[in-house]
């Protein structure tokens, strides 16, 4: 038997009502931390019906198939579970082959391609879409382990990509260039969500509360990003000062993590827990580091510590000292004395009352399903539901023949 043979039928997909179908492919898993994708990806799934493609689980022995779930926003998670052992080039034939299943045990007339990583063109490059869109979160190039191919796939999707978005602005001055139809998108902010920390009457979750204050928090992926010199430096001089660390742990050995009675590493927590964490901080800490991984990034945190009530201090960031450290909304900080001396003022900052006035101001303007609505407006422009689908050779294609084309 080969590879291929060890198939198992798709799973029936859910009975949608939408009759265009917005296909994601994420380098994140829908059930990791809660961030850009989710949020934009619920707003979406109000217009399409939306598939989140998620990256291989790899089990033994298995029969090949792809695993289908439904989750409470209304986004259906597709996930291929795949055999261990398999090359590379058979588990991009694998996936190609469980997507083609997919697709064409589906209703739709119209189909969007949303792209978060490159890595998924080689198994996806053969459906004909009606219209492709990569949102470009973050310089995954840059990130420690990335592969060496990605720079090269991400040159093709540009040049297939009809609109490209970016989850900043500093990434999009990088991008601006390489594609004619591209906005800068930075991550936007669930007030409501993030709002419920300033209800004090919150329980302190109880790995927390016998944590002496005041708390400086963090909560995110604890990565390469990540400073752990200067949390290590910081912990160290200011022995008064509690830092609790909230997210997993990737890509980086837990070992190495600085260990100090004042550095509290807590785990990673569910999105819907953490207003009762950040409720019962007093600051909140953004250490990254200053490399190429954090060149270009844009911290979906920043508002939300901000929502939270939070005063924020934070290292020199592009994209934060633009958008926030110029409104003097949030403490920007160069070094251990700096930081520290940040951290103090930050401390008195949460009192102050036109501090909170002109936060919940730039706020009012912030909202994931104002940032998706506009977004939908570029992609709008550029969908073709009535398009032809051809295959490579020109000849037109019948709905299921454009399902099965590989």
């Amino acid at each position: 038997m080969t590879f291929l043979e060890n198939l198992m039928p798709v799973q029936t997909l859910p009975s949608f009502d939408k009759k265009i179908q917005l296909i994601c492919f994420s380098h994140l898993r829908w059930q990791f931390v809660w961030q850009r994708p989710q949020h934009l990806l619920t707003q979406a799934s109000k217009a399409y019906s939306v598939i989140f493609v998620e990256e291989p689980h790899y089990v033994p022995h298995c029969q090949a198939h792809m695993q289908i779930e439904e989750t409470p926003e209304g986004v259906t998670i597709a996930t291929p579970i795949l055999p261990t052992g398999l090359a590379p080039n058979e588990v991009i034939i694998m996936q190609r082959v469980l997507l083609n299943m997919l697709v064409i045990s589906s209703e739709a007339v119209t189909r969007i391609a949303w792209y978060y990583t490159p890595m998924a063109l080689p198994f996806s490059k053969q459906i004909p879409f009606d219209a492709i869109v990569y949102d470009c979160m973050d310089e995954l190039s840059a990130f420690k382990g990335a592969p060496t191919n990605i720079g090269k796939l991400e040159h093709e999707l540009l040049q297939k990509a009809d609109v490209v978005f970016t989850g900043g602005h500093s990434l999009y001055e990088a991008k601006r260039r390489l594609h004619n139809n591209i906005y800068p998108f930075p991550s936007s902010i669930d007030v409501s969500h993030f709002g419920k920390a300033r209800n004090s009457s919150l329980v302190d979750p109880l790995n927390q509360k016998d944590i002496p204050r005041p708390r400086v928090g963090y909560f995110g992926v604890i990565d390469e990003r990540l400073d752990t010199e200067l949390l290590l430096g910081l912990a160290r001089s200011r022995p008064d000062l509690h830092f609790v660390m909230l997210g997993p742990v990737v890509k980086i050995d837990p070992a190495t993590l600085p260990k100090l009675k004042n550095i509290h590493w807590l785990g990673q927590k569910h999105y819907t827990e953490l207003p009762s964490y950040l409720a019962h901080w007093d600051v909140g800490f953004m250490p990254f580091a200053l490399n190429e991984s954090t060149k270009y990034i844009s911290p979906t945190k920043t508002p939300e510590f901000l929502a939270a009530g939070l005063p924020v201090v934070s290292t020199p960031i592009r994209d934060v000292v633009r958008q926030w450290g110029h409104q003097g909304l949030v403490e920007i900080a160069h070094g251990i004395p700096d930081v520290a001396s940040k951290i103090d003022t930050a401390l008195t900052t949460k009192a102050r009352k036109v501090w909170r006035e002109r936060v919940d101001q730039k706020l009012k303007t912030m909202s994931w399903s104002t940032t998706f609505a506009d977004m939908n407006s570029h992609l709008g422009k550029v969908l073709r539901p009535d398009t032809v689908k051809r295959d490579g050779a020109g000849n037109q294609l019948s709905p299921m023949a454009v399902a099965r084309h590989v």
